[in-house]
């Protein structure tokens, strides 16, 4: 059996989640196993419709609903103890959940009261006993291979490691709900207290299907001009480096990067970013990315699928002139 941990929103099951339970189904179709999933949360009222329709699309065979009062709040080792009753009474094989930050927390601690090893930010898995996993290291710039040999593969799936993609046969999950046992020990790290921003400044970025990227070649905070112009014509978001926060010139928001936000539009056009390990964790998973750059031999102009090599500032205004008169 395999076990999915998963995050859920406004909109139902979190995209990145979704992705997890993916990855979970085409672990299961070379084993035969079945995908269950586990929500945890407080005693409330019935599974929301969303939340529901969602792991039917995506083949999930029971939901295991962990519910306890203390459990209204976010708490990674109350979390872990919910986890591991549920993989005990399953006798499950696998745990895994999306390699978010909660995802991430809460297997370590998982694993750590299982005993067994854990795996981060895993892109892809080869053969079935014993498993082993590719993950990404180094802020997504290499890629380790690691075996889980232990009665139970713990870990975790890297943000759009693979599409959230329907199962071709729909389910209707089977409902459980059971409550864990939990000390006080459990709950002594625990969220106290959250608060909404008034505006989700950086939602734009990680889900627009085009990103504009800036870096140090825009030149000066009055640099950017033509850049907004072409995001604006591509109906895209902008996105720039670490240097750039850095300097003042554009709101860390913006930032995409292993401190800043992780992208995966359709297509990426960075402008005068040299592609620094740390800008290509944030970067690489991006469909097709077009670099435009005065140098060669630049990291993001060698790993991009196409490149315009010369300055931005003369490139950028005629791709804008070009796009003004298609769209007329």
């Amino acid at each position: 059996m395999i076990v999915v941990l998963v995050e859920t929103d406004d909109q139902g099951v979190t995209v990145v989640s979704r992705e997890a339970l993916t990855f979970a189904r085409e672990l299961a179709a070379r084993s035969d196993d079945g995908v269950d999933a586990v929500l945890v949360g407080a005693p409330d009222q019935d599974l929301p419709a969303p939340v529901l329709a969602h792991l039917g699309e995506h083949g999930v065979a029971r939901v295991h609903r962990v519910s306890e009062p203390r459990l209204t709040s976010y708490a990674a080792a109350a979390w872990a103890a919910a986890l591991v009753d549920v993989v005990r009474s399953t006798s499950a094989s696998v745990l895994l959940a999306a390699g978010t930050q909660r995802g991430n927390e809460v297997l370590a601690h998982v694993a750590v009261r299982l005993s067994v090893a854990m795996a981060a930010n895993a892109v892809t898995v080869e053969g079935v006993d014993p498993l082993v996993v590719s993950r990404q290291v180094v802020g997504g710039s290499a890629l380790e291979q690691m075996q889980l040999g232990d009665a139970v593969a713990v870990f975790s799936v890297a943000g759009h490691a693979c599409d959230p993609v329907p199962a071709e046969q729909p389910t209707e999950p089977e409902v459980s709900t059971s409550t864990p046992t939990l000390t006080d020990a459990d709950l002594v790290a625990r969220v106290v207290r959250t608060g909404e921003p008034a505006i989700d400044e950086s939602a734009a970025l990680t889900s627009a299907r085009v990103v504009v990227g800036a870096g140090r070649g825009a030149g000066s905070a009055d640099g950017f001009k033509d850049l907004l112009q072409l995001t604006e014509l591509l109906g895209g978001a902008l996105g720039v480096s670490r240097v750039v926060t850095s300097l003042g010139w554009r709101p860390h928001h913006e930032q995409v990067g292993q401190t800043g936000s992780r992208i995966a539009p359709d297509l990426y056009i960075p402008c005068g970013i040299s592609g620094a390990i740390q800008h290509w964790a944030g970067c690489q998973s991006a469909k097709t990315i077009l670099a435009i750059n005065n140098d060669p031999d630049a990291p993001m102009v060698t790993r991009a699928h196409y490149a315009v090599i010369g300055d931005l500032h003369e490139i950028v205004p005629a791709i804008n002139e070009q796009l003004q008169r298609r769209i007329g």
